[in-house]
């Protein structure tokens, strides 16, 4: 069955889909725009206030989330990991926790370096991170930020939340000679600096509502099945032409002009496999014929790899409760639902020496520090490596039990810089079978020391700084490990690794910029078809990645409005 023709077909309703769409039909009125979204349109469901803070980490396994998990981590005690993603309009953005990091601009100078534009540098790209915002926080480089944009930002004291531990916690930090830095968003995020939240009023942004589809037709709960595909002549010389696509329940809708793939850095890749683009060797084992043989596709997986750990308070309920869970009357005022309890994201980089060696270990001899100009990318200047957050709550089904009653609070770990990559590969040729995503977990040598050299600070804020003497009793750890000590081995923390490390859901890399598209985004062997999602980006940020995704959509328009 074939439905209607139109100009451009935006294939992945989430994040960068969205804006994308918003744009083209903001710049282009006149243009036919057609957006697909496999999931449902979360407006039209009234059991859940899906806008609500609170809701978030009740949304991840529901009808919202992909619910898709990984194969096997060997690293991992061959443990199958959680691999969410939004699968709604406004994607991930409908279950996320709403964290708002820009990242470190070496990551992005980097992104530029790899593929020779510039376009994709953090200075070239500080329009976009600029354009996306509307920050409503004094304290920040108002020349890094943006005021007019349709996503709010707030931090932890714009919204008025006074956390009684937040100043306990800041005073640690320094202990460690960590130092307070006033905007963490601006291109450096080493030190101790507020968290931020894309959240208004509390209400969660989601991107389906932030950026209008008027203008835009809308197709839900329509799972897409494949490209299809022009000049697709085995040998032919000249590029082919995505012409539409087909849906799982066979309907065919028609573009003149582009298909625009932002199914998110699962299934994207996927799809371009599904299409006949990828290595024509996995292809074949599936009995799908290669139109164009581009083994990136699928590679270069990256992910950041997230370690939790619970603290025991020594007198939980002085001054009346000191976090959530707690009978404290304050965690009652409206304020506090306005975002997650939590005051301050510590970025940290490596120590160098440390550093060289397990990238040694991974990769042999690289250039001496002193030959700046030629060294390791990892070498060449601090990066942030590690993210560290306190959250004021505790909650724990088993291993340990942790109930939610204010006696406990959460140390969080996560790994920003891995050099781990991982694969996403077909389980077979029906678009309804999910991907095999295999990120390959803690597999390299700086990974490993990165996660130690983080758990080691964690356990120093804990227990050798002024609040382990007054407001911490100590860890309450996994039944089979003993608390958190100085004198922890590395196999011991690889151990706990290894027991309960977890995704943060940023997946990036798999349709990598330079290896599958070019820096127009477009397909390598195509000339109409592009992949604008997280699975583009081909170097690690060092954040959260939906403010750099937010980025690259807008830039992507901009460079499709261009064309036509």
């Amino acid at each position: 069955m074939t439905g209607k023709t139109y100009d451009f077909i935006v294939v992945g309703g989430g994040l960068a889909g969205s804006v994308v769409s918003s744009r083209l039909a903001e710049s282009h009125p006149e243009q036919r725009i057609l957006l697909i979204e496999a999931g449902s349109d979360r407006e039209k469901n009234k059991n859940w206030n899906l806008k609500d803070a609170a809701t978030a980490p009740l949304l991840v396994g529901t009808e919202y989330d992909w619910q898709d998990a990984t194969v096997p981590q060997l690293a991992l005690r061959s443990r199958v990991i959680s691999s969410s993603s939004g699968k709604a309009l406004g994607g991930g953005t409908v279950i996320n926790r709403g964290g708002w990091m820009r990242g470190h601009k070496p990551d992005f100078d980097d992104w530029a370096e790899l593929v020779r534009d510039h376009r994709w540098s953090y200075d070239g790209q500080l329009p976009y991170f600029k354009r996306v915002e509307n920050v409503v926080d004094p304290c920040t480089d108002q020349a890094q930020h943006g005021v007019r944009g349709p996503i709010t930002v707030t931090s932890v004291s714009t919204t008025g939340r006074q956390y009684p531990l937040r100043n306990a916690v800041l005073k640690a930090w320094k202990e460690l000679d960590i130092q307070h830095k006033p905007d963490g968003n601006s291109g450096d995020p080493l030190g101790v600096v507020e968290y931020h939240e894309n959240r208004a009023n509390g209400d969660r942004q989601i991107a389906s509502s932030c950026y209008s589809l008027n203008g835009v037709t809308v197709l839900t709960n329509s799972l897409v099945a494949r490209v299809i595909l022009e000049g697709t002549d085995a040998g032919c010389s000249y590029p082919v032409r995505a012409v539409g696509v087909r849906l799982a329940d066979g309907t065919e809708y028609k573009a003149t002009r582009e298909i625009i793939l932002s199914a998110g850095a699962y299934r994207s890749p996927q799809l371009l496999m599904l299409s006949g683009i990828g290595c024509k060797t996995n292809l074949a084992s599936h009995g799908i014929p290669a139109i164009i043989d581009l083994p990136e596709v699928g590679k270069h997986l990256k992910d950041h790899p997230m370690y939790s750990t619970y603290w025991k308070l020594r007198n939980p309920e002085e001054q009346g409760g000191l976090v959530l869970g707690s009978k404290n009357p304050l965690f009652t005022q409206p304020q506090f639902t306005t975002g997650n309890p939590v005051d301050w994201i510590t970025t940290t980089s490596l120590p160098l020496e440390g550093l060289r060696k397990a990238v040694e270990k991974d990769e042999g001899i690289v250039d001496p520090i002193s030959s700046a100009g030629s060294q390791h990318p990892l070498l060449r200047t601090d990066r942030a490596f590690v993210e560290l957050f306190v959250v004021y709550a505790a909650s724990n089904p088993t291993d340990p039990v942790i109930p939610f009653d204010g006696s406990h609070i959460t140390a969080s770990i996560v790994g920003l810089q891995p050099t781990s990559e991982g694969t996403v590969k077909l389980a077979s040729a029906n678009p309804h079978h999910g991907p095999l995503i295999d990120p390959q977990y803690y597999t390299t040598e700086v990974d490993r020391y990165a996660i130690r050299d983080a758990v080691r600070r964690i356990t120093k804020l804990f227990t050798q700084t002024s609040w382990s003497e007054t407001i911490i009793a100590g860890e309450t750890p996994s039944y089979q490990f003993p608390p958190l000590h100085h004198g922890i081995t590395d196999d011991e923390i690889d151990a706990r690794i290894a027991n309960s490390a977890a995704s943060c859901y940023h997946s990036t890399g798999t349709t990598s910029m330079g290896l599958v598209v070019d820096g127009n985004l477009v397909v390598k062997g195509t000339e109409n078809l592009r992949v604008v999602d997280a699975g583009v980006i081909p170097t690690t940020i060092a954040a959260h990645i939906q403010h750099a995704v937010y980025a690259l959509a807008e830039q992507a328009a901009d460079i499709i409005a261009s064309s036509i």
